[in-house]
């Protein structure tokens, strides 16, 4: 079954995906998954400079991937799209049976002494 989508929206999702497919930007996204984060922890968190993840954060709010709430001097930032976070998840789980299929067969394929 082919999805039916207008051409516009197809830029859109492109435009979603290049903005994921930098290392930085899909790691602020993935901590800001379980708790909204501030700037300067996540940062922290991900071990890059405030004004780079105040850049990166720019971007990704713009795209409508993250959302922002202020909270007295300070900006929050956490991924509240159901859309966004389930999507994610779902390719984070690919990603780990793929890997854990290959740790699997690699267990299997090595030699054990007699036992």
């Amino acid at each position: 079954m082919a999805l039916r989508i207008a051409e516009d929206q197809v830029t859109e999702l492109a435009g979603m995906f290049w903005l994921m497919s930098d290392p930085t930007r899909l790691r602020i996204i993935l901590a800001c998954l379980d708790t909204p984060a501030p700037v300067g922890e996540m940062a922290e968190r991900i071990g890059i400079s405030g004004s780079l993840a105040s850049h990166h954060l720019r971007l990704l709010r713009a795209a409508r991937l993250l959302q922002a709430e202020r909270r007295g001097r300070q900006v929050f930032y956490a991924v509240t799209d159901a859309h966004i976070r389930s999507m994610l998840a779902d390719m984070v789980d690919h990603v780990r049976e793929e890997a854990e299929a290959e740790l699997a067969a690699a267990d299997a394929a090595e030699p054990r002494p007699p036992g």
